[in-house]
């Protein structure tokens, strides 16, 4: 079973058609009981990173992610998602992430527009189990205002005043900063390539 983690996320529901349309059944977790019986968990996300790590306490689902994730579930993030699995973030110093990995997230220097909205194209820095192998070039929707440096997990990068992780792997875990959702027919298949796994 897929579970979607519903936390009342703006993108719930463009996640919830790309998966329709891929023809892909799923439930909406909303408690640790629906992360305990999923075979893969998605995270989607957009706003403010505090308001969301506040909103998975508030349903208490933080340790079952935790777990599920240690335990080897496939687990993909989605903007935010992505960014929940790490120590902090800028936009909210007070806050903990689940802390997945070491590090934390960044705002975009000073002198940037923001949010950073729009096409890029991904810079695949090594093999990908969601990119593949591609014949062409990727390009892909972002709207966000943080990001996560470039490291050791990072899949694809892209640059926006300074480069940053567009997707990561580590094992079961996978992120991206972009919206696969809105992404058109390379977001599908990104989507599509993540069940897969």
């Amino acid at each position: 079973m897929i579970a979607i983690l519903d936390y009342g996320a703006g993108n719930l529901r463009s996640v919830q058609n790309t998966l329709a349309e891929l023809g892909c059944e799923y439930e909406l977790a909303r408690d640790a009981a629906g992360l305990r019986k999923a075979d893969k968990i998605i995270l989607p996300g957009v706003g403010h990173f505090g308001q969301m790590m506040r909103a998975l306490d508030a349903l208490d689902v933080r340790q079952a992610l935790i777990d599920r994730i240690g335990a080897g579930v496939p687990f993909l993030g989605i903007c935010l998602g992505l960014q929940a699995l790490f120590e902090t973030s800028e936009e909210a110093p007070e806050v903990r992430g689940l802390g997945i990995f070491e590090g934390p997230v960044k705002r975009f220097p000073m002198g940037a527009r923001v949010p950073h909205m729009g096409w890029n194209e991904l810079e695949l820095r090594r093999e990908s189990k969601l990119l593949g192998n591609p014949k062409a070039p990727l390009y892909v929707y972002f709207a966000h205002s943080y990001y996560v440096p470039e490291n050791s997990r990072t899949a694809a990068a892209c640059t926006y005043e300074v480069p940053y992780t567009a997707a990561l792997e580590a094992g079961n875990v996978f992120g991206v900063q972009f919206h696969p959702e809105k992404s058109g027919p390379v977001g599908l298949r990104i989507v599509r390539k993540f069940l897969e796994v």
